[in-house]
Order: C-alpha cells, then sequence, then structure tokens
C-alpha cells in the first residue's frame, strides 16, 4: 500500500485512528510494529516511529519498557454525536469498548428555552434523561442530557425508566414509531465546569471541559433528540467519516 500525499506520517495516522474509533482496533490490542508500518505503507522507519510517537502524545497509545505499543483509548478518546447515532443504528451498541452507562434519572420535566425551541414543544414538558458514562476502570468520562418531545413518553415508555435502553434510544424510538434519526448537528466550545458537572465528572468546580450540544433529526428535518454532554480535558474528540 503506498502513500500519495504527504506528510506520510498523517495519513498513517488517520489510518490507525480510524480504526480505533471504529473499534476495530480496542483497548489494549497491539498497533502494528516500526517494522510493519514501514512495509505496509511503503514509509521508512523514521517515519514509522513518527507515526508511534504522534499517537502516543495524543493519548491514543502507549509503550512499556521492552513491550510493544498498544492502544490506550479509556480515559482518551471521546466520540462525536454523529460516531454514536451510527454506531447504534448499525450494531446496536453506543459505548466504545469496555465503557458503561449509568442513568441517573428519567422524567418528565420543564426543558431550557434552546431546548424547547429545537424540540418545538408547547406544552412545557419533555423527557428527560442523564447519564454518566464510565470507563472499564469505573472513571466517569462523560456526563450527558438528553431531551425528548413528551409525547414520545407514551409510545416509547422505556424512556421513562431509569436503566439502559439495550441498543440506544434512536433504535428504540424507530422500533416504537418509524421515525429513524439519519443526521447529526453538534455544537463544542470549551467550557468550564458547574459544580453539578464538576461533581459528575470527578473534577474540581471550574476545571476545563468539553461541551456539546447535539441534534438528531428524522428524514423529515425534525428533530427527535436534544442533547448536551460534558467530558474532562485531556480527552481527543475524534470523527469518523
Amino acid at each position: 500500500m503506498s502513500l500519495e500525499r504527504t506528510p506520510p506520517y498523517l495519513q498513517v495516522v488517520a489510518a490507525l485512528k480510524a480504526k480505533i474509533v471504529s473499534g476495530e482496533l480496542k483497548h489494549g490490542d497491539t498497533l502494528p510494529s516500526v517494522r510493519d508500518l514501514a512495509a505496509q505503507y511503503e514509509i521508512s522507519t523514521a517515519t514509522a516511529q513518527k507515526v508511534h510517537r504522534t499517537l502516543k502524545a495524543e493519548g491514543l497509545a502507549e509503550a512499556k519498557q521492552g513491550s510493544a505499543t498498544t492502544v490506550s483509548t479509556r480515559r482518551t478518546l471521546h466520540r462525536t454525536a454523529a460516531d454514536r447515532l451510527e454506531s447504534a443504528l448499525s450494531t446496536g451498541r453506543i459505548y466504545a469498548d469496555g465503557e458503561y452507562a449509568v442513568i441517573t434519572s428519567a422524567a418528565l420535566a420543564e426543558p431550557p428555552e434552546w431546548v424547547a425551541d429545537l424540540l418545538g414543544t408547547e406544552s412545557g414538558q419533555a423527557v428527560r434523561r442523564e447519564r454518566v458514562t464510565h470507563s472499564a476502570d469505573d472513571q466517569p468520562v462523560s456526563a450527558s442530557v438528553s431531551w425528548f418531545s413528551a409525547d414520545l413518553a407514551e409510545t416509547v415508555p422505556a424512556l421513562l425508566v431509569r436503566d439502559r435502553i439495550i441498543g440506544g434510544t434512536p433504535s428504540a424510538i424507530e422500533a416504537a414509531t418509524g421515525r429513524r434519526a439519519v443526521a447529526t448537528e453538534e455544537a463544542t466550545t470549551a467550557a468550564a465546569a458547574t459544580e453539578d458537572q464538576a461533581a459528575l465528572l470527578g473534577v474540581a468546580a471550574g476545571a476545563p471541559v468539553l461541551l456539546s450540544r447535539n441534534v438528531y433529526v428524522d428524514a423529515q428535518g425534525d428533530t427527535i433528540e436534544v442533547g448536551e454532554s460534558v467530558a474532562p480535558a485531556g480527552r481527543w474528540r475524534v470523527h469518523r467519516d
């Protein structure tokens, strides 16, 4: 396999990142050696070494003395809303390998004005689900709140149960209503953790965090889900096309 564009090491880094994000390469898996990378991509050993160094610098790989370089994602990889949606609809899985979620609340509540506008709700009520996602070593890696139109409480009663929905909420909503989430919009910004966010993430209040807001829409352009999530600093936001 040859590479046509430069710099070559970034092309290889991108290829390996895609495998990490898709789950083809999981936490703890061994990365191709410098020699194997050089042969596979027809690059020099110096360039292959740069690939390893780049992945280590980004927190996506680690190497111990005398050991091979392995994938390391438990505390560094943050998937986008688009990737989570694709995973939920295609595989029935939302979380990265080894991650798990705890649903901390599920109830009808009054949404913030920006959420109500996106949902087009007039009742003053919407379904609110809050969860905290943990890594395999039980460390919180993100906290999120998802909002849904109140009428979905009847058609998808699982939304009001404080428990995980196997296959994810997009799949459950599609099964009950026929509405399939086909696109997502996401906006992110750097922020300072509020006291509530800090408590959920196990960081200090005011610590830097990544704040994301996302919207899932169906084929008619109508909003299915509105979400807001927060993740601690030091996690790389990766999107796979």
